[in-house]
């Protein structure tokens, strides 16, 4: 979450070049991860809609969000960036007409007040609560690293619930740690609010 909670990409996402992932469309049906398609906006924020809903202290904004609203959100994200390095990824596995989302991250370059030029930013990494367990965050965390890394970036940061245990320990697992910074974000009118952490890594090659 950015300075306020959002229907969609929460601020901007922008993203480059995937390395290790490829359309598992492509490739037998193998789990995969890629950029987002056009076509895939609506998955997405279903996917967004339905996490939030099963979250306590997200469930009273997902009620209030308009769907088609959060589609238009997250397909001008994918289509039309308002810069050239935001992007939106996703992890996908084979279904029977076409991939399936089962998770997103929207990233670019950190806006925060104490950002570098070389920091970037995790706006949003959601993996289906029905798929965890999978590898889909891995693969995803993986294809984020190697896509900022490939856009000269040289840390990469996201802010995450002080309660998030389940994702804290996934980044910190993976490296990652706090780097000091804290905040506390919501809703313009005050119906929600969120204390955050921040945590960070050197991607630097």
């Amino acid at each position: 979450m950015q300075d306020a909670i959002a229907a969609g990409p929460i601020r901007s996402p922008r993203l480059g070049v995937m390395s290790a992932s490829t359309d598992p469309a492509s490739v037998g049906g193998t789990s995969s991860v890629r950029l987002a398609l056009p076509a895939e906006a609506g998955p997405i924020a279903e996917l967004q809609r339905r996490a939030w809903a099963a979250d306590p202290d997200l469930a009273e904004l997902a009620g209030s969000l308009d769907a088609a609203q959060m589609t238009q959100s997250w397909w001008q994200a994918i289509v039309a960036p308002p810069l050239a390095e935001l992007r939106v990824l996703v992890a996908l596995e084979p279904g029977a007409e076409a991939p399936l989302v089962r998770g997103f991250a929207a990233i670019g370059p950190s806006e925060d007040p104490d950002a570098g030029p070389g920091d970037a930013l995790v706006a949003e990494f959601l993996v289906d609560p029905s798929h965890r367990g999978e590898g889909h965050g891995s693969r995803l965390l993986n294809a984020i690293v190697d896509t900022l890394r490939a856009d000269r970036f040289n840390r990469v940061t996201c802010w995450l619930r002080t309660g998030d245990d389940r994702f804290r320990a996934f980044l910190t697992g993976a490296g990652w740690g706090p780097d000091g910074a804290h905040r506390q974000t919501g809703t313009e009118d005050g119906a929600v609010r969120v204390k955050e952490v921040r945590l960070h890594t050197w991607i630097a090659a």
